[in-house]
């Protein structure tokens, strides 16, 4: 193997996994060790990586050719795509130990786990060897000192850890995409979710949660004191909050519900009203809505904005004033291919199109799904029996409420080809 001898595992999360003709099959997210009842430190017996599809399976150290801060190398094509399950006597490295509180020997200085190192013997078995603790100081202003010691020094490294931080596990995380993120929170046990979940920034907090299965997006939510929760609720999407909401009793839904802000409250109380499986019940109220005596050019700057998914970001609904929902009388739209083709300084009024009937907040989704495919849609407006632009339904949306109700856990996406695969081109 051509690698280092000692790998601080904290910098492999993210790293991407290639086969050995060079084509990216995944990343690494987390490392393996099996526990040794002789007291010896943890062998290290491989990494698990993420697929895609947000799969996650298990490389054995021993098909892993090189490993170093850039990349991990396997050398072989052929994969168990079985989905990873950790073992009794197993211990996932990033997701336990990352700010353990721990003991350093000698004098029982107290201290914090930022990192763990595997260390490979002459004989290629890994182990983990050393530890990086940052001393606990008790004053919030200075950091403690940062020690990197034998595996054998520190104590509180098995058993089940008390309350602990965050901060170390959130950096190894903080550059995954809400889905990913999300898959992860998935793969914690429900206390340390919910401690991880809480230390989020709201706008954070608020994409993971929608990425989230419903039962695990009721069981955050819960862990939050109230005022927290409608902070998040606040930062969501209208629909993706009302889907959330729903979730919930009455009774909690409307204590939520008061402690939001009035405008971020409005238009989720008004999805809240319709039938489910309508365009009413899966539109968005927020989608990107301008005058048309609007420019090409301020329409193409609207859609750029980055907050923007790509499914609402692709057209421009034009209305009369005023242009929030329920907007003035809904005159068409425009996809932003039509934009680029125009120049920057005509009028939206001049541009707009209206030749596909609009849906109706009843319109059923099976007919959405029908309308949207026959035209070659990624959205559709929703007005109301006023002419009132209401919403928009994205593709998106219909994804979402198509798919089973469980699509988002962990164990359905694992589910199907549990079975030795291999990569296309593996073997030349």
């Amino acid at each position: 193997m051509s690698t280092p001898t000692r790998i601080y595992i904290a910098r492999l999360a993210g790293v991407a996994v290639f086969d050995p003709n060079g084509d990216q099959v995944g990343r690494v997210r987390d490392a393996v060790a099996r526990l040794r009842a002789t007291g010896r430190p943890p062998e290290v017996v491989g990494l698990v990586a993420e697929m895609p599809m947000r799969r996650r399976i298990f490389l054995s150290i021993n098909r892993i050719t090189s490993i170093d801060a850039d990349a991990v190398v396997l050398g072989s094509g052929t994969l168990n795509l079985r989905r990873f399950e950790k073992r009794l006597n197993e211990l996932l490295v990033l997701q336990e130990l990352l700010d353990r509180r721990v003991q350093l020997d000698p004098g029982g200085q107290p201290g914090t786990v930022v990192d763990v190192a595997m260390e490979c013997a002459r004989g290629g078995e890994w182990s983990l060897t050393r530890v990086a603790v940052r001393e606990q100081t008790g004053r919030i202003t200075r950091r403690g000192h940062l020690h990197q010691v034998e595996w054998d020094r520190v104590r509180g490294l098995s058993g089940i850890a008390d309350n602990r931080g965050t901060a170390n596990l959130l950096a190894v995380l903080e550059d995954m995409r809400p889905a990913d993120l999300a898959n992860a929170l998935q793969d914690l046990p429900d206390t340390r979710r919910n401690e991880v979940a809480a230390a989020l920034n709201d706008e954070r907090l608020a994409d993971v949660l929608s990425e989230l299965p419903e039962h695990d997006q009721v069981e955050i939510l819960a862990a939050l004191d109230r005022e927290r929760a409608a902070d998040v609720l606040e930062e969501m999407d209208p629909d993706d909050a009302a889907d959330l909401l729903n979730e919930l009793p009455p009774p909690e839904q409307d204590v939520l519900l008061d402690l939001m802000e009035p405008d971020e409250a409005d238009p989720v109380r008004q999805l809240l009203n319709y039938t489910p499986g309508t365009a009413g019940s899966v539109m968005t109220s927020e989608p990107v809505i301008l005058p048309p005596d609007a420019t090409v050019a301020e329409a193409l700057a609207r859609i750029r904005e980055p907050q923007l998914s790509p499914a609402v970001a692709a057209q421009v609904f034009v209305t009369r004033a005023p242009q929030n929902t329920p907007t003035g009388r809904y005159l068409g739209m425009v996809h932003f291919q039509a934009l680029l083709r125009e120049s920057p300084a005509d009028l939206l009024g001049k541009v707009v199109v209206n030749d596909i009937e609009p849906l109706r907040p009843t319109t059923p989704l099976p007919e959405i799904t029908r309308r949207m495919a026959t035209y070659d849609l990624v959205a559709m407006p929703v007005i109301d029996r006023n002419n009132r632009l209401v919403g928009a339904v994205t593709v998106d949306d219909v994804l979402d409420h198509s798919l089973p109700r469980d699509w988002r856990d962990r164990g359905v996406l694992g589910a199907a080809g549990a079975t030795d695969a291999v990569l296309d081109g593996a073997d030349g």
